[in-house]
């Protein structure tokens, strides 16, 4: 059985963070492992507080997990600080820990920020080079690129991904959740372009979209697939799970993270 681990926050409610990627990965057919960066108690509609995990805790869970499992493919999602973007970083070197998907969780649905300032520079620095594949929505590609994009502009979408390839990536996952009309996500590969749309669901209950598609990119990357047909099949997945989200809770309800599918 492939397995798939996942270096990221938790969140209590569920809906979001390592709770989701687990839930994705046991839809894609794989085993999850886990690594908490973090502690949160949030719900729907926001986040209350969060409890940073030790930098040297976290390394010690990575080490537990690669020392005992053959890991096929990784994502991070909430890494919080520099720190513990650098102990990770450390980690994916030391364990030569491939199919790497960086998720740049830098805010909750709910706008509570998930990623200090400071951190931004190691997230550059440090692990955009070693990812595979990296997934920013629009905003997140703001603040990767260090400038306004204009959502609804192809060619600037499309500058945005060949800026954030030059900082080490070797795909770059432009999600389009923040365009009008459909949802269409741009894949660029350091050469070529490739678009994966779907019709927008006009819902609120969209809590953990980002952490379950970069989670199913990843299960299904270790299971062999190329990272194109992985973003497709990921694509389709997320949008069932939008689709036939249950409607829980009060603010930004979860998905259905085992939708039935065609």
């Amino acid at each position: 059985m492939r397995i798939a681990l996942t270096i990221a926050g938790s969140d209590s409610s569920g809906g979001a963070g390592i709770q989701a990627d687990l839930k994705s990965f046991a839809a894609q057919g794989v085993f999850g492992a886990s690594v908490l960066t973090a502690l949160t108690a949030q719900n729907t509609m926001g986040v209350q507080s969060v409890h940073e995990v030790p930098p040297e805790f976290i390394a010690a869970q990575i080490d537990a997990v690669c020392d005992d499992f053959n890991v096929h493919g990784t994502k991070t999602g909430m890494l919080a600080s520099a720190e513990i973007v650098h102990t990770v970083a450390q980690k994916v070197v030391q364990w030569n820990l491939g199919n790497l998907v960086i998720d740049p969780v830098m805010v909750a649905k709910s706008g509570s920020v998930l990623l200090a300032a400071e951190a931004i520079h190691a997230l550059r620095a440090e692990l955009l080079p070693l990812a595979l594949v990296v997934t920013p929505n629009i905003p997140e590609a703001d603040v990767l690129c260090g400038r306004s994009l204009d959502a609804e502009s192809d060619d600037d979408l499309k500058n945005a991904a060949r800026e954030i390839f030059q900082m080490g990536p070797r795909y770059v996952l432009i999600k389009g959740g923040h365009r009008e009309g459909d949802a269409t996500d741009i894949l660029f590969d350091g050469k070529n372009f490739e678009t994966f749309s779907a019709p927008r669901i006009e819902t609120t209950h969209t809590h953990g979209t980002g952490c379950t598609l970069s989670a199913a990119i990843a299960a299904l990357l270790a299971k062999g697939q190329s990272v194109p047909q992985a973003v497709e099949k990921a694509k389709k997945y997320i949008t069932a799970a939008i689709a036939q989200a249950p409607g829980l809770g009060k603010g930004h309800g979860p998905l259905q993270h085992f939708p039935k599918q065609d």
